[in-house]
């Protein structure tokens, strides 16, 4: 019965499958894409060219589909299909060389070339020079040559520029030829009669690339290629390789062997094609050029009369082509030519007929009449038809050469480097050029003396550029030492040429230019033959965006300029000035405000006042006048003695008739003033006029230059003038607010924000005139979006604020600034509301205006998708703080939302509503709101249990805030749950979980320590001997300080045996953390307590131990400083053992504790003890270590202090004058720092010396007086 009931169970299912089945089959889905028919019209493939689904998701769908029922975020199925590239590894970029991190511009640098060196004058005196050496005249001569160069250049560049437009302009007026011929498939013009006729009555022959037949048996060559696209000019015959395969020109003479067997002969020159307009067909004639040239004198010359033996193109002789030649027929091809060479020559004939290219009849057979498009080939299309290996093969000799043996070259350079001799470092790639002759095994001493020099030379320089830091520093000293006996010329010639290489790096360029600065100084005045050598590598240095680049530059220039002289330098850099190129006028300006600064500027202002003045060319004037900026910006406030002098000498560029000039002048002008601010308004004065007069008449960069000018000479002005001036230039920068250059924006907003911040504007005037416009033009998003000017806009807004108060800029911007759907723009307005209310509080703010900030404030905070600056948090907080108390009523939304947001997915929301806790805390106590706070805190410690480390240290900082404000008794949850909660997060290696949880761990046992079981606080003393290990000093002086407060709520014994055993691990940096906690638990817990531990762990006989002892005293007396006293007496047996001991660091522990002890007990009658270690202390003089010495020496000024300096100095006269050398030195450093330290009181320690007959020792306080 069941089996019958289950039959037809089973029945009845499968009766329903074949229903639904049925039902499916019968649907026609996707019509709208192929229509009522069924499978007949579904798509078959794609068009390559249809557009793409834009919802396609382009990372491999493939792989995302078949992983679609995993549940891992979107974003990781993205990664694991997305194809990784092989540089990325292990996230680590490749080494970046110099010249690909640089710019075009910057790039420049290596298209200068290295000058030869040139005379010094001051070397040769009245001597004539050597005409082969170069001279400031030859020099200056191939300057203004290559300046006219340019200078013609660039108007033939006109030239040709003008002519094309006139040219254009014609053709766009002369009227469109009515029809255009039909083109075929290759771009040839068609074989129409109309088009014969036309070519041939256009052309004449000598326009052809050929020549006529019978003029001689070297023309007789195949013609031009003409089935490409036909060209009008006259082109030599030699000029494309001839092609197999193709049509030859009729007026082609055959010669011996040129003749395909079998071909029809070509007849003369009538029966041929129109040059020029010869069609392909199938049928295809072979070049001469196919086969091996044959035997002089086979073929008449010109084809005129055939040879006895021999008719070509008639009736072909022998078996030409066939696989069995005939041996005449092998005389004919090529008496020379040997069995490899024929078969060579029929395999390539072989291949050739297989691989030639299709017509457009087999092409018409092979493919279908209809369903695609011909294609025409590009106008310019010329087809290569030479195979690949006939361009590159040898050509075949007429006979077999002879076989020479090479001979064996045993510098030649392999692939794999050989090691280099003489333990020199590996040689990259890059330096074989530089040092290649390194590699050559010569002998040197059958060198002459300049290529030894040479050779040393080079291996030094690749010590410094690829050597360890062993060989790096011993290679420089050598270099160093020896460079006035290498020589300026052989070590300028190698080193300045490797600053030049493209594939240089930042650290070679700084070994080498460190090279450069150690020779300058030892080579002095010998330096001056290649003053513009130097300049030319270091001069890049100036304009590089590493800061330390430039610095390095600036030093090179200021030493090299002192050691050649200002006479020389200027003769050095004087033709750059008006070099045509602008890189080469830049970095020489840049490079002349060094000297400047180096040589003083009195010095150059004769010569700087002489170029500004230059009628002879415009780029000598803007480069005097840049270099004046240059000096400017560079000395800054030096700049002032000489203010009016620079001034008066770039004034005229003002009204100069180039635009460049009147633009930098206004610059230089800018840069002047922003130095000399406060002061120096006088010396502007006769700039003022011209300033005026400019903005009035200028637009654009001019215009953008003298506003910027004006800008930093307005803040040097009275009041009273000031504020006429603002009102002045305010006229053009209202119309400048909505011009639409970025540079012009940024320049405007910085002259405003100058404007505004300048005593005498009055308030009222801004609100009127300024505001409106301001907001209208700059505050949009799309000054959000370009960083420099956001930045501007905020500075120029809070200044604005400054003057106008918080009401009138936060009611602008917080109502729909803050809800505007553009996220960087609301960010822009709470960071400049953020500024704007820190500097000037929330008193101006009404109840309105309030309410509008915080709804505006809440919307933003929660909006926010990327906040990496913390702009939004920060504006957060600063608000609410500024409003205090008038923030209660919103604090249940805010801590809402705050709740809301601890709950989100992302972990970077959760970060900042924590912060955001910690923030308002205190506000939240000033309101009153303890029991809101009490929840937020049992909130957080449910969220403990946090993965992302990030979050849990914002959550640790947030509890740590709130259990400051609302003190331990008051706390949920209790202190007794939270703490345990605490101590397994200490384990977390995570940085700024560690600080918060530690200083949160402190802050309890400070304030709460009797809350928690002692157990419990040994727990986490244990926990923390791990943190004395962190990299950050922040968490490592947290836990030393943690320590002290455990060990003052459960007693130190037991924090102290902790300790006391940490000092047995190796790692010292542990060690030293335990030893400062010693100190720490000694302070708080008196050091009666921790000493007599102390003092018997110092029988440990582990070095380790006893020097962590040491240290612990070290430590404990500098904290306890006058209650030392108490102990001095119990640990001077202990200091008098170490210092005895043989062990240097002992020493120099035991000698740092005694300086300690010394400045504790000073003047509190310790003298004995102290005397006693003096003695223990004074034979440690003559260590040479370091750091003992130094530790020596602080011991003996702390004695100083404590027994006064005649104790000292009776100590010191006994070596002052000892025969050793070495003796003496020592007790004079020790007198010279006593002189230093305690001159006065060292009067009453000189000798008494009794008067004699002619000489008066005695000084009474009078005479001294007087």
């Amino acid at each position: 019965m069941a089996d019958r009931d289950l039959d037809a169970e089973i029945a009845k299912t499968q009766e329903e499958k074949r229903q639904k089945e049925a039902e499916l089959a019968s649907l026609k889905f996707d019509r709208h894409l192929y229509g009522d028919n069924d499978r007949d019209s579904y798509l078959t493939s794609i068009a390559p060219n249809d557009e793409e689904d834009p919802n396609l998701d382009t990372t491999g769908s493939l792989v995302a589909q078949r992983l679609a029922s995993y549940t891992a975020p979107r974003s990781i199925l993205n990664d694991v299909a997305r194809p990784h590239s092989e540089d990325d590894v292990g996230g680590f970029k490749p080494r970046e060389t110099i010249a690909e991190r640089e710019g075009e511009y910057r790039n420049r640098r290596l298209n200068r070339v290295l000058s030869p060196e040139r005379v010094d004058p001051f070397a040769m005196g009245d001597k004539t020079p050597d005409p082969s050496v170069r001279t400031y005249n030859d020099h200056m001569r191939e300057t203004a040559t290559k300046r006219e160069l340019e200078e013609t250049k660039r108007l033939i560049g006109q030239k040709l520029k003008d002519e094309e437009e006139d040219a254009k302009k014609q053709k766009d007026s002369a009227p469109l030829p009515s029809s255009s011929k039909r083109r075929n498939r290759w771009g040839e013009a068609g074989d129409d009669v109309a088009a014969a006729k036309k070519a041939k009555a256009s052309t004449s022959d000598w326009d052809m690339p050929d020549v006529a037949p019978g003029s001689g048996r070297w023309e007789a060559t195949p013609g031009r290629v003409s089935d490409a696209t036909p060209s009008v000019g006259r082109r030599n015959r030699w000029d494309e390789t001839p092609t197999p395969g193709r049509v030859t020109d009729s007026d082609a003479t055959p010669g011996g062997g040129g003749v395909t067997p079998g071909s029809t002969p070509s007849g003369n020159t009538w029966d041929a094609t129109p040059k020029g307009l010869a069609t392909p067909t199938p049928k295809r004639q072979r070049s001469r050029w196919d086969e091996t040239p044959a035997t002089m004198g086979s073929a008449t010359p010109g084809g005129a009369t055939p040879a006895a033996f021999y008719t070509p193109g008639v009736t072909p002789l022998g078996g030409d082509g066939l696989l069995t030649p005939t041996p005449g027929q092998l005389n004919l091809n090529g008496a020379g030519m040997t069995a490899e060479q024929y078969n060579m020559a029929r395999w390539e004939k072989d291949i050739e007929e297989r691989n030639r290219p299709l017509s457009d009849e087999e092409l018409d057979a092979m493919f279908p009449l209809e369903g695609y498009k011909v294609l025409e080939p590009p106008a310019s299309y010329v087809p290569i038809r030479t195979p690949a290996r006939k361009l590159m093969a040898t050509p075949t000799p007429y006979a077999t050469p002879g076989y020479n043996i090479p001979e064996e070259n045993r510098g030649q350079q392999y692939d794999v480097p050989p090691e280099l001799p003489g333990g020199l470092p590996h040689m990259k790639p890059e330096d074989y050029q530089y040092f290649g002759a390194l590699l050559n095994e010569e002998n040197e001493e059958e060198l002459s003396p300049d290529e030894q020099k040479e050779r040393k030379i080079m291996k030094l320089l690749l010590k410094v550029k690829n050597g360890t830091p062993a060989q790096r520093k011993t290679a420089l000293r050598q270099l160093t030492d020896k460079a006035r006996e290498l020589g300026a010329g052989p070590l300028f010639n190698k080193i300045l040429p490797l600053l030049m290489q493209h594939t240089l790096e930042d650290q070679e360029r700084h070994l080498l230019v460190k090279v450069i600065e150690r020779i300058l100084y030892r080579l002095d005045e010998l330096v001056r033959p290649f003053v513009h050598k130097v300049l030319v590598v270091i001069e890049p240095l100036l304009i590089d965006e590493d800061y330390y680049a430039r610095v390095e530059g600036r030093e090179i220039i200021s030493n090299l300029s002192k050691a050649a002289g200002l006479a020389t330098m200027i003769a050095a850099m004087r033709p750059d000035i008006d070099n045509a190129d602008e890189y080469v006028r830049n970095t020489t300006a840049r490079a002349f405000s060094v000297v400047a600064s180096a040589l003083g500027i009195p010095a150059l202002l004769p010569f700087l006042k002489a170029v500004c003045q230059s009628k002879k060319s415009w780029q000598a004037r803007h480069t005097g006048i840049k270099i004046v900026q240059q000096i400017a910006i560079l000395i800054g406030c030096a700049v002032l003695p000489y203010l009016r002098s620079l001034v008066e000498i770039i004034e005229h560029g003002l009204s100069d008739e180039n635009q460049k000039v009147r633009t930098i002048t206004a610059l230089s002008l800018a840069a002047l003033a922003e130095a000399a601010a406060p002061y120096g308004i006088e010396s502007f004065d006769s700039v003022l006029k011209p300033l005026w007069k400019g903005i009035r008449s200028h637009r654009g960069k001019v215009l953008a230059a003298f506003l910027k000018a004006i800008g930093f000479i307005i803040p040097l002005m009275d009041s009273i003038y000031a504020s006429y001036y603002t009102k002045e230039v305010m006229v053009v920068l209202i119309r400048e607010f909505q011009s639409p250059d970025e540079e012009m924006k940024k320049i405007v907003l910085k002259v405003v924000k100058q404007c505004v911040s300048t005593e005498g504007v009055e308030a009222d005037y801004i609100r009127v005139h300024i505001l409106p416009d301001f907001f209208k033009h700059f505050w949009v998003k799309r000054m959000a979006l370009e960083k420099r000017n956001y930045k501007q806009l905020v500075e120029t807004t809070v200044e604005i604020a400054n003057k106008v108060g918080v009401a009138d800029i936060v009611g602008k911007l917080a109502g729909e600034g803050l809800k505007e759907d553009s996220e960087p723009y609301r960010r822009m307005v709470m960071e400049t509301i953020d500024k704007v209310v820190t500097n000037l509080g929330a008193s101006d703010i009404d109840l309105r205006l309030e309410e509008l900030l915080i709804d505006g404030i809440l919307y933003a905070f929660q909006e926010q998708t990327n906040d990496d600056a913390n702009v939004m948090l920060n504006g957060f907080g600063a608000v609410v703080n500024a409003l205090g108390q008038r923030v209660k009523p919103y604090l249940p939304q805010i801590c809402g939302t705050i709740k809301w947001r601890l709950n989100n997915k992302s972990a970077k929301v959760r970060q900042q509503a924590a912060d955001l806790i910690s923030r308002i805390a205190v506000v939240m106590k000033q309101c009153g709101e303890e029991q809101l706070m009490g929840h937020l805190g049992v909130v957080l410690y449910e969220y403990l249990g946090e993965e992302y480390p990030e979050v849990l240290g914002s959550i640790l900082g947030a509890l740590k805030a709130i259990v400051n404000v609302i003190g331990m008794t008051k706390m949920t949850p209790p202190i007794k749950d939270l703490l345990p909660r605490l101590t397994p997060i200490l384990k977390n290696r995570h940085e700024k979980v560690q600080e918060n949880c530690i200083d949160l761990v402190g802050r309890i046992a400070d304030r709460g320590a009797e809350f928690v079981p002692a157990r419990e606080w040994m727990r986490i003393c244990f926990e923390l001997l791990e943190m004395l290990k962190a990299h950050k000093k922040g968490i490592r002086r947290a836990t030393v300080n943690t320590f002290g407060y455990i060990a003052k709520a459960i007693g130190p014994q037991d924090v102290l045996a902790t300790l006391l055993n940490n000092l047995k691990v190796q790692e010292r940096q542990n060690r030293v953390c335990t030893t400062v906690a010693i100190a720490i638990v000694a302070e708080t817990c008196s050091p009666f307590t921790v000493l007599p531990a102390l003092i018997n762990e110092y029988r440990v006989p582990e070095l380790n131990v006893q020097n962590g002892v040491l240290k612990s005293l070290s430590f404990l007396f500098e904290y306890i400083g006058e209650m030392g006293k108490d102990y001095i007496y119990a640990v001077t047996p202990l200091l008098e053992d170490a210092l005895m001991d043989r062990d240097l660091v002992h020493r120099q522990t035991a000698a740092s504790a005694v300086k300690h002890m010394a400045l504790g007990v000073a003047g509190l009658g310790c003298e004995d003890a102290l005397v006693h270690l003096l003695n223990y202390i004074w034979p440690n003089i003559f260590e040479t270590s370091p750091h003992v010495i130094n530790a020596v020496m602080e011991a003996i000024e702390g004695m100083r202090v404590a027994l006064g300096p005649a104790v000292i100095l009776n100590y010191c006269l006994q070596g002052l004058f000892h025969p050793a050398r070495k003796v003496r030195e020592v007790y004079w450093k020790i007198y010279n720092s006593l002189y230093i330290g305690a001159q006065d009181t060292l009067v009453a320690a000189y000798p008494l010396l009794e008067d004699e007959q002619n000489n008066v020792f005695s000084r009474p306080e009078l005479t001294m007086f007087v």
